[in-house]
């Protein structure tokens, strides 16, 4: 059975019929497989890429290059869901003919259905040069990781009323901007709800609280997968990080111990092509 795509308007009509939107983060074929499988709404090939896949220290460092290959990958292992990919650090701060074609890039050769990136006011005229030649936008405010350093750290924005203000103010500019949704990242809750209420598109919430039109997360947090920092907004809903170790070291202690691989998983010869074979090397 052909399994109907998830379009732009499929998504922004979740903010008035819900229900609310599901997007994790993916990087590659088999798990944005199993993504697409368990019916998430959103699969964000985001830049966090970087730390959890690349080894990274933050966001920062990654390349075109490698959102686009990671990108492509997910693009292949998916049929239902909606593909938005992060516009990494350098691709879209420089001028608007550079970010234009960088997000061309990542629909036609990524094969992404939108493109995410980070900023408020300052980069809404960004977005909306985007949104003019074609590619969706997806905003991003609150904690941009690719500035966190300016923002002091990871750390939650918005908690006193002057940057609150500002923070909503950044979620109405990329709205303005033509952007299809926002993302609201480590922000107190009661703002949220309000920017939630004011814009007329949806808010997809990371460490923003319950009031949001959809929630993202990223993946290796939600499986267990990355232990370098846990955020506190993060379920994990499982542990496979331990589940990983427990089989790798079994593995390793079955192959020193003789023990694997077994018959089982051996290959046999029929007797009198084993017999033929043996005459041939003089045994």
């Amino acid at each position: 059975m052909q399994v109907k795509k998830l379009t732009i308007p499929d998504i922004t009509q979740r903010k008035l019929h819900g229900p609310p939107i599901s997007t994790l983060t993916a990087y590659d074929y088999p798990w944005a497989r199993l993504m697409d499988q368990a019916g998430i709404d959103v699969i964000l090939v985001g830049d966090s890429l970087g730390m959890v896949v690349l080894g990274y220290s933050g966001t920062v460092s990654v390349t075109m290059d490698e959102m686009l290959h990671h990108s492509k990958a997910v693009a292949r292992g998916v049929e239902r869901a909606l593909i938005v990919t992060d516009m990494p650090f350098g691709s879209y701060n420089c001028s608007h003919a550079e970010a234009i074609a960088n997000a061309n890039r990542l629909l036609k050769e990524g094969g992404a259905d939108a493109v995410k990136l980070e900023g408020g006011t300052e980069m809404a005229k960004v977005a909306a040069a985007i949104v003019a030649a074609g590619v969706p936008v997806q905003g991003h405010v609150g904690l941009t990781p690719q500035t966190a350093g300016s923002l002091g750290g990871f750390r939650v924005q918005g908690r006193e009323s002057r940057a609150a203000k500002k923070l909503y103010d950044d979620a109405l500019a990329m709205e303005d901007a033509g952007c299809f949704s926002v993302v609201l990242e480590a922000i107190p809750a009661p703002l949220a709800a309000h920017i939630t209420k004011r814009l007329s598109i949806p808010t997809i919430g990371i460490g923003a609280g319950p009031h949001c039109d959809g929630q993202v997360l990223v993946m290796h947090d939600l499986l267990g997968l990355y232990d370098r920092f846990i955020p506190k907004f993060v379920k994990q809903y499982a542990q496979l990080s331990q589940i990983s170790l427990e089989a790798l070291t079994a593995y390793k202690n079955e192959v020193e111990q003789g023990l694997f691989p077994a018959e089982e998983y051996s290959f046999g010869m029929k007797e009198e092509e084993l017999d033929k074979l043996l005459k041939e090397l003089g045994g």
